[in-house]
């Protein structure tokens, strides 16, 4: 139903523009469609619109972090409007700190969604669950049709789309449009005790304000998505800000700029750690699972026809007993891949909706190129067992598509974690280490498979060998240029390159030795020429272990760009601790344990313990549609 507007609505509640300037700050206009537009927006299909005269104009929050107590009742007016769990926070009220007392500061930050003027959010979303309306710019999201991949959670910059670890699906901030329509400002706006909070037409300055900057120290960077909120802040701060969450930063000011930049705050100290659980029991161990075993394939499968054309080392492979093992190995490791990637997804019987966005999302990019690959490597192992011109021919076309969908697949896989808004991935490191996994455990897979089949001779050998030592080079060469512009930089990148030497310091260094003991190995065996299985054994497990755990530290050590939090709320370090140690039990806290999978076992028994068949039914519907 349309918002009810009371008759006795105070008027800080009401909308109170009147003018609008012609662009914002970034160049962009403000009047979102063409000014004689005649169909007015309607909510819910209500017959008769409200009227509103800046409906089509790009609206925005105001934020005067002087007045701002964190008292919480704009986090708690907009979790009762939307009816949100106590896990789920459209706003949040986060704060950074500095000096001590007597000159102790603190600055508090309210923040939701943004919506911004480039939505990364819609861009990445492989679904097409969002949508940038014009009437007042709103970034709206449909959790109905997300499939809970969790992608815009990664590029946005601002923690803005939430995704329900029990749902299993995304929901953010959707500006209170219905609210809007009737001329009231959005819940959280309203509730605010201390009129901290404004809304409007965007570059509009409320009254009695004199600021309208667009960051402030714990705000994160703004030229990614050049977000519609604006700032007043006129209080001097101190020259360091800290975070008081788990996450390794503070906030220096640069004097030149006058701008508060984010550096590492060494708040663990400098010992190493094992953290062994916590490295290797991640959320993205399906995305280890995934990215690992398809570049080993994609890799297997380029360095096997390259080195079979034309008499290459490969030639007396292909044509041996080995090749349709090795190839139905390549599917087997391929479908493993894909079904760990399926079921990390919050609802994985809706994974064909990973096809929608191609024009705009990676995801949907590399999804497309990855199945690309999978069906003409199914293609060309089929054929493969049949020895006429058809069936080579036919094989050919296969291979030319498995090539084409990892060239394309290979890149988006790539492309998608160039993210700007996680700087510790946004880094040639990140394509560099692709390849040279798919180079060293590709060309180790048909290493194993020639030394079952005695086919590992002399020329073979250096070619394979060749290829391991080289990948095993480029991650080498990857992991030196990353801490190189890493360690002394300015970003979350310096802070996640700290935590991976720190918290996780003894892995880091164990992973270094491993990938350097297994180039030197690789090195040897390739100018032998060696067919011995102990040094392939060796090479084997010190490469394998060597990327499993750099792919780890790589998903686990990452900092987003995301805003500082508090004690508990909004604390990465308390939510662990409080699954750990069974604190999440009580809704309450606001954390929950991870339950999204949409086929659970003890559903399915109930299921069958119901009595009528309206009952079955009812159940499995829910089952099945999350």
């Amino acid at each position: 139903m349309t918002f009810i507007r009371r008759e006795n609505e105070p008027e800080y509640a009401l909308l109170r523009d009147t003018t609008a300037q012609p662009v914002n700050r970034y160049g962009r206009p403000i009047e979102l469609t063409d000014p004689r537009h005649d169909e007015p927006f309607r909510v819910n299909d209500e017959p008769t619109p409200a009227e509103n005269p800046n409906r089509y104009k790009q609206h925005g929050f105001f934020f005067t972090a002087d007045n701002c107590i964190a008292c919480h009742a704009c986090e708690a007016a907009c979790s009762e409007k939307n009816d949100n769990p106590a896990h789920i926070a459209f706003r949040s009220v986060g704060f950074v700190e500095g000096g001590s007392y007597p000159s102790y500061q603190r600055i508090n930050i309210s923040m939701a969604c943004n919506h911004c003027d480039n939505p990364v959010c819609l861009k990445g979303c492989p679904t097409r669950a969002y949508t940038k309306f014009a009437e007042y710019g709103a970034v709206l999201q449909d959790p109905d049709i997300c499939f809970g991949c969790g992608y815009c959670t990664w590029v946005c910059p601002y923690n803005a789309p939430q995704l329900d670890p029990v749902k299993g699906q995304v929901s953010k901030c959707n500006m209170c449009v219905d609210r809007l329509e009737v001329g009231l400002k959005p819940a959280c706006v309203a509730a605010c005790l201390g009129n901290a909070l404004d809304f409007g037409v965007i570059e509009n300055i409320p009254e009695n304000r004199v600021q309208a900057k667009t960051e402030i120290p714990g705000f994160p960077r703004t030229d990614i998505t050049h977000p519609n909120i604006r700032f007043q802040q006129t209080r001097t701060l101190q020259r360091d800000m800290q975070r008081v969450d788990l996450t390794a930063l503070k906030y220096h000011r640069d004097d030149k700029e006058g701008r508060y930049q984010p550096t590492v705050d060494p708040k663990f100290g400098f010992r190493r750690e094992w953290n062994w659980k916590k490295l290797l029991g991640s959320h993205e161990n399906a995305h280890i699972a995934f990215t690992l075993s398809v570049q080993t394939v994609m890799g297997a499968f380029v360095l096997m026809l390259g080195g079979s054309l034309t008499n290459g080392p490969m030639a007396s492979f292909a044509d041996s007993a080995a090749q349709l093992p090795t190839l139905g190995l390549m599917l087997l490791l391929m479908a493993f891949g894909l079904f760990k990637l399926n079921m990390h997804l919050g609802k994985p019987h809706r994974f064909y909706r990973g096809f929608y966005n191609l024009r705009l999302s990676p995801v949907s990019r590399e999804i497309a190129g990855v199945s690309a690959f999978f069906a003409g490597l199914a293609g060309y192992s089929f054929f493969a067992l049949f020895d006429n011109g058809l069936a080579a021919a036919v094989q050919g076309f296969f291979a030319v598509l498995a090539l084409a969908g990892i060239a394309f697949g290979g890149y988006y896989m790539y492309k998608l974690y160039r993210i700007p808004a996680r700087p510790f991935w946004d880094h040639p490191y990140t394509g560099m280490s692709f390849i040279g996994t798919g180079l060293t455990l590709g060309a180790l897979l048909l290493t194993g498979l020639a030394l079952a089949y005695g086919l590992l001779d002399t020329t073979l050998a250096k070619y394979l060998y060749g290829a391991a030592a080289a990948g095993l080079l480029l991650e080498g060469l990857g992991l030196v240029a990353h801490r190189i512009s890493l360690k002394p930089a300015s970003s979350e990148g310096a802070a996640s390159f700290y935590e991976q030497t720190t918290r996780y310091g003894w892995p880091y260094w164990l992973r270094n030795g491993l990938l350097t003991a297994a180039f030197a190995t690789a090195l040897v065996l390739y100018l032998g020429g060696s067919d011995s299985p102990v040094g392939y054994g060796l090479l084997a497990l010190l490469s394998l272990a060597g990327f499993i755990i750099s792919r780890a530290l790589f998903y686990v050590v990452v900092i987003p760009t995301t805003m500082p939090g508090a004690f508990f709320w909004k604390n990465r370090g308390f939510i662990e601790h409080a699954r750990e140690v069974g604190l999440a039990d009580m809704p309450q806290l606001g954390v929950a344990y991870e339950r999204h999978h949409p086929f659970r076992l003890d559903e399915l028994i109930a299921t069958l313990r119901e009595t009528t068949l309206q009952q079955k039914i009812d159940q499995f519907r829910r089952i099945f549609t999350g």
